[in-house]
């Protein structure tokens, strides 16, 4: 169960995933080890999958997003096109929707030539029949952060 404190840990958490068990214990009133024991069991449960750094893809030459539909001829229900695609290095988001398209994907590579080596690589995987790209002039929000209360909340088990 996902109670006010577990909320609260998370919370923490998105806003900083390297805040120490004190400072949490601190912010929430508890024990450092009560603290480090919730978030333990947070990770067993598959309610927090993992930590990881935030990068600025500016930094390393990435300039150019795009959202890209890929449709498919496999079978409804088969994602061997889409593990296939998620090995991709240049694929940050991959998936399977409803509609035209099998599955769309959040891409980011250093600009338009690199982005035109990515569609071929797509164009030969036999599965893949089309695609439709939309490029990303500005990012004006980009977070993993989970709403944590309100219509969002994270549902109590």
């Amino acid at each position: 169960m996902i109670d006010g404190i577990d909320r609260k840990i998370l919370k923490m958490l998105q806003e900083n995933a390297r805040v120490s068990n004190a400072d949490i214990a601190r912010g929430i009133g508890m024990a450092p080890s009560a603290v480090l024991e919730r978030i333990r069991k947070l990770e067993q449960r598959g309610v927090i999958r993992g930590y990881e750094s935030r990068i600025d893809p500016h930094s390393l030459g990435l300039d150019l997003t795009t959202f890209i539909l890929v449709r498919t001829e496999e079978p409804v229900g088969c994602h061997e096109t889409g593990e296939k695609l998620a090995a991709i290095p240049e694929v940050q988001e991959i998936h399977y929707i409803a509609g035209d398209y099998c599955y769309i994907l959040k891409v980011r590579v250093s600009d338009t030539n690199a982005l035109r080596t990515l569609l071929k690589k797509f164009g030969s995987y036999p599965e893949v029949s089309d695609t439709r790209t939309t490029l990303v002039l500005d990012s004006i929000k980009d977070s993993l952060k989970l709403p944590l209360n309100g219509t969002g909340e994270i549902p109590e088990d």
